[in-house]
Protein backbone atom coordinates (compact mmCIF):
# COMPACT_ATOMS: atom_id res chain seq x y z
CA UNK A 1 0.00 0.00 0.00
CA UNK A 2 0.91 3.82 -0.85
CA UNK A 3 -0.21 6.30 1.73
CA UNK A 4 -0.17 9.90 0.17
CA UNK A 5 0.47 12.95 2.84
CA UNK A 6 1.75 15.81 3.60
CA UNK A 7 3.93 15.21 6.45
CA UNK A 8 4.07 18.58 8.15
CA UNK A 9 0.84 18.79 8.72
CA UNK A 10 -1.18 17.25 11.56
CA UNK A 11 -3.56 15.63 8.92
CA UNK A 12 -1.81 13.18 7.78
CA UNK A 13 -0.15 12.60 11.95
CA UNK A 14 -3.51 10.22 12.67
CA UNK A 15 -3.03 8.02 9.17
CA UNK A 16 0.69 7.44 9.53
CA UNK A 17 0.36 6.38 12.86
CA UNK A 18 -2.23 4.30 12.76
CA UNK A 19 0.07 2.20 9.96
CA UNK A 20 2.92 2.49 12.32
CA UNK A 21 0.90 0.84 14.75
CA UNK A 22 -0.38 -2.13 12.82
CA UNK A 23 3.32 -2.32 11.36
CA UNK A 24 2.12 -2.52 7.88
CA UNK A 25 4.24 -2.92 4.93
CA UNK A 26 3.78 0.69 3.40
CA UNK A 27 5.45 3.47 1.46
CA UNK A 28 4.58 7.13 1.96
CA UNK A 29 5.13 9.94 -0.87
CA UNK A 30 4.73 13.49 -0.10
CA UNK A 31 2.67 16.05 -1.72
CA UNK A 32 3.98 19.13 -1.07
CA UNK A 33 0.83 21.64 -0.69
CA UNK A 34 3.11 24.23 -0.37
CA UNK A 35 4.16 23.91 -3.64
CA UNK A 36 0.52 22.99 -4.92
CA UNK A 37 1.53 19.39 -5.79
CA UNK A 38 -2.23 18.18 -4.94
CA UNK A 39 -3.43 20.05 -7.81
CA UNK A 40 -1.57 18.46 -10.87
CA UNK A 41 -3.04 16.83 -13.39
CA UNK A 42 -1.04 13.45 -12.11
CA UNK A 43 -2.19 13.87 -8.75
CA UNK A 44 -5.87 14.74 -9.80
CA UNK A 45 -5.90 12.22 -12.27
CA UNK A 46 -3.84 8.84 -10.60
CA UNK A 47 -4.73 9.77 -7.10
CA UNK A 48 -7.40 12.25 -6.05
CA UNK A 49 -9.89 14.52 -7.98
CA UNK A 50 -10.72 16.49 -5.11
CA UNK A 51 -6.91 17.36 -4.62
CA UNK A 52 -6.19 16.66 -0.97
CA UNK A 53 -4.62 14.31 1.08
CA UNK A 54 -4.40 11.52 2.46
CA UNK A 55 -4.86 9.30 -0.03
CA UNK A 56 -4.27 5.28 -0.03
CA UNK A 57 -3.46 3.74 -2.92
CA UNK A 58 -4.54 0.23 -2.06
CA UNK A 59 -2.43 -3.28 -3.01
CA UNK A 60 -4.72 -3.84 -6.07
CA UNK A 61 -4.25 -0.80 -7.46
CA UNK A 62 -7.46 0.81 -6.15
CA UNK A 63 -7.62 4.03 -4.10
CA UNK A 64 -9.69 4.92 -1.10
CA UNK A 65 -9.90 8.99 -0.01
CA UNK A 66 -11.61 10.49 2.91
CA UNK A 67 -9.72 10.09 6.68
CA UNK A 68 -12.98 8.51 8.39
CA UNK A 69 -12.89 5.99 5.53
CA UNK A 70 -9.15 5.59 5.37
CA UNK A 71 -9.08 4.39 9.39
CA UNK A 72 -11.77 2.54 9.16
CA UNK A 73 -10.62 0.41 6.13
CA UNK A 74 -7.33 0.02 7.95
CA UNK A 75 -8.63 -1.07 11.40
CA UNK A 76 -10.98 -3.42 9.54
CA UNK A 77 -8.24 -4.95 7.64
CA UNK A 78 -5.82 -5.86 10.73
CA UNK A 79 -8.99 -7.28 13.42
CA UNK A 80 -6.76 -8.68 15.97
CA UNK A 81 -5.33 -5.13 16.66
CA UNK A 82 -8.59 -4.37 18.33
CA UNK A 83 -8.86 -0.50 16.57
CA UNK A 84 -12.51 -0.80 16.31
CA UNK A 85 -15.50 -2.33 17.94
CA UNK A 86 -17.20 -5.84 16.74
CA UNK A 87 -20.18 -4.73 17.59
CA UNK A 88 -22.82 -2.61 15.61
CA UNK A 89 -23.97 0.24 17.89
CA UNK A 90 -20.21 0.27 18.94
CA UNK A 91 -18.75 0.85 15.89
CA UNK A 92 -21.73 3.03 14.85
CA UNK A 93 -20.51 5.25 17.60
CA UNK A 94 -16.29 5.34 16.56
CA UNK A 95 -18.01 6.30 13.30
CA UNK A 96 -20.40 9.25 14.75
CA UNK A 97 -17.26 10.45 16.83
CA UNK A 98 -14.84 10.37 13.37
CA UNK A 99 -17.55 11.79 11.32
CA UNK A 100 -18.29 14.73 13.38
CA UNK A 101 -14.63 15.28 13.59
CA UNK A 102 -14.83 16.06 9.78
CA UNK A 103 -17.62 17.59 9.32
CA UNK A 104 -17.92 19.89 12.02
CA UNK A 105 -14.49 20.36 14.21
CA UNK A 106 -12.11 20.18 11.02
CA UNK A 107 -14.39 22.99 8.99
CA UNK A 108 -14.42 25.18 12.28
CA UNK A 109 -10.80 25.14 11.80
CA UNK A 110 -10.72 25.86 8.10
CA UNK A 111 -12.32 29.51 8.61
CA UNK A 112 -9.56 30.00 10.78
CA UNK A 113 -6.89 29.30 8.62
CA UNK A 114 -8.38 29.50 5.50
CA UNK A 115 -11.34 32.36 5.35
CA UNK A 116 -10.91 32.78 1.40
CA UNK A 117 -12.78 29.44 1.12
CA UNK A 118 -15.76 30.89 2.35
CA UNK A 119 -15.69 34.01 1.47
CA UNK A 120 -14.11 36.40 -2.03
CA UNK A 121 -14.53 39.48 0.26
CA UNK A 122 -11.35 40.27 2.28
CA UNK A 123 -13.39 42.05 4.23
CA UNK A 124 -14.84 39.56 5.93
CA UNK A 125 -12.25 37.25 6.84
CA UNK A 126 -11.22 38.91 9.69
CA UNK A 127 -14.78 37.98 11.13
CA UNK A 128 -14.36 34.76 9.48
CA UNK A 129 -11.18 34.12 11.96
CA UNK A 130 -12.25 35.33 15.10
CA UNK A 131 -16.03 33.30 14.24
CA UNK A 132 -13.89 30.44 13.30
CA UNK A 133 -11.67 30.30 16.64
CA UNK A 134 -14.61 30.64 18.76
CA UNK A 135 -16.73 27.96 17.53
CA UNK A 136 -13.32 25.89 17.16
CA UNK A 137 -12.60 26.51 21.47
CA UNK A 138 -16.06 25.75 21.92
CA UNK A 139 -15.95 22.57 20.00
CA UNK A 140 -12.60 21.44 21.83
CA UNK A 141 -14.39 22.12 25.29
CA UNK A 142 -16.90 19.54 23.95
CA UNK A 143 -14.59 17.17 23.16
CA UNK A 144 -13.11 17.43 26.63
CA UNK A 145 -16.82 16.42 27.92
CA UNK A 146 -17.14 14.02 26.33
CA UNK A 147 -13.58 12.75 27.06
CA UNK A 148 -14.92 12.89 30.98
CA UNK A 149 -14.66 9.59 32.87
CA UNK A 150 -12.83 7.82 29.78
CA UNK A 151 -9.18 6.73 29.13
CA UNK A 152 -9.49 7.00 25.56
CA UNK A 153 -12.33 8.35 22.79
CA UNK A 154 -14.54 4.97 23.18
CA UNK A 155 -13.90 4.54 26.62
CA UNK A 156 -11.08 1.95 28.12
CA UNK A 157 -9.68 0.62 24.67
CA UNK A 158 -7.24 2.80 22.53
CA UNK A 159 -9.23 2.99 18.89
CA UNK A 160 -8.87 4.12 15.67
CA UNK A 161 -10.84 7.34 16.85
CA UNK A 162 -7.63 8.33 19.58
CA UNK A 163 -5.05 9.98 16.77
CA UNK A 164 -7.57 11.77 14.69
CA UNK A 165 -9.23 13.35 18.29
CA UNK A 166 -5.36 14.23 18.82
CA UNK A 167 -5.23 16.43 15.58
CA UNK A 168 -7.47 18.91 17.18
CA UNK A 169 -5.47 19.20 20.10
CA UNK A 170 -2.73 20.13 18.79
CA UNK A 171 -4.47 22.42 16.17
CA UNK A 172 -6.16 24.56 19.01
CA UNK A 173 -2.36 24.80 20.60
CA UNK A 174 -0.97 26.13 17.01
CA UNK A 175 -3.43 29.44 17.08
CA UNK A 176 -3.12 29.59 20.94
CA UNK A 177 -5.64 28.29 22.37
CA UNK A 178 -5.56 27.60 25.94
CA UNK A 179 -5.78 23.78 25.63
CA UNK A 180 -3.56 22.66 28.42
CA UNK A 181 -6.93 23.98 30.43
CA UNK A 182 -9.40 21.23 28.91
CA UNK A 183 -7.91 18.26 31.97
CA UNK A 184 -9.76 15.41 29.91
CA UNK A 185 -8.81 16.36 26.65
CA UNK A 186 -4.85 17.08 28.27
CA UNK A 187 -4.96 13.74 29.77
CA UNK A 188 -5.69 12.09 26.20
CA UNK A 189 -2.60 13.58 24.63
CA UNK A 190 -0.51 12.69 27.79
CA UNK A 191 -1.56 8.84 27.05
CA UNK A 192 -1.42 8.59 23.55
CA UNK A 193 2.28 10.67 23.57
CA UNK A 194 3.01 7.22 25.68
CA UNK A 195 2.39 5.11 22.55
CA UNK A 196 5.13 4.44 20.74
CA UNK A 197 3.66 4.18 17.01
CA UNK A 198 2.77 8.16 17.95
CA UNK A 199 5.36 9.32 19.33
CA UNK A 200 7.19 8.02 16.41
CA UNK A 201 5.64 9.76 13.88
CA UNK A 202 5.23 13.33 15.96
CA UNK A 203 9.08 13.00 17.03
CA UNK A 204 9.45 12.84 12.91
CA UNK A 205 7.29 15.73 12.00
CA UNK A 206 9.01 17.85 14.99
CA UNK A 207 5.26 18.16 16.38
CA UNK A 208 4.43 21.60 19.16
CA UNK A 209 3.08 18.36 21.16
CA UNK A 210 6.04 16.90 22.50
CA UNK A 211 6.77 20.52 23.94
CA UNK A 212 6.25 20.68 27.76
Amino acid sequence: MKLYVFPPSPRAMKVVALAEHLQIEHETQLVDLTKGEQTKPEYLGGVNPRGKVPALRLEDGGILTENVAILTYLARTFPAANLLPTDTLGMARALSHMAYLSNTVHPAFTHVMRPGRFATDEKAHDNLKATGKDNFWKLLQEIDGLLAGKDYVLGKQYSAADGYTLVFYGWGKRIGLPVEQLKNYTALKDRLLQRPAVKKVLEREQSPLLQS
